[in-house]
């Protein structure tokens, strides 16, 4: 009878999610929360006291990680935001080409889906690899976007 059920487990995921809940008033400056869908880092945060009626409310204002946009929020303290899982990863890197960077992995295989950033941080990056110099590249990945924000030459 089990014959005839055939499993196809083709995706691979580590089942980490994107993102995780926590209270409004458990988020700090510099942390990290999800405004309009978008990662972001918090740089302004204020509570205001509670209404007659209500709740304490919090205005948040936060940067995307990625694109640097401000975007604002206001939420009730003791509602759940989600939290983006930011990770950061710092990899050698071998070659800049047609717009992305080929990176190299702990195990030495290459990475080759990060795009050049844009920008001040792209041209700098483009001119001291090609001026010979060893890099490692930061690579910073939130909720499925991966995007390189700094980079520094390689200790001799």
């Amino acid at each position: 009878m089990s014959d005839e059920h055939e499993h196809n487990f083709e995706s691979v995921d580590a089942g980490a999610s994107k993102t995780f809940p926590m209270q409004c008033s458990a988020l700090r400056k510099n942390g990290h929360v999800v405004i309009k869908n978008r990662p972001c880092k918090i740089i302004e945060m204020t509570t205001s006291k509670t209404g007659k009626h209500g709740h304490a409310k919090v205005h948040l204002v936060g940067t995307d990680i990625f694109t640097g946009r401000k975007y604002e929020d206001l939420c009730p303290s003791t509602h759940n935001m989600d939290v983006p899982n930011v990770t950061r990863q710092d990899y050698a890197l071998l070659n800049i080409d047609d717009g992305y960077l080929s990176l190299m992995l702990t195990d030495g295989s290459t990475k080759d889906d990060v795009k050049l950033p844009e920008g001040e941080i792209g041209e700098k990056l483009e001119e001291d690899f090609e001026e010979g110099k060893e890099l490692i590249v930061s690579v910073v990945s939130a909720m499925g976007e991966e995007h390189c924000l700094s980079h520094k030459e390689a200790p001799k």
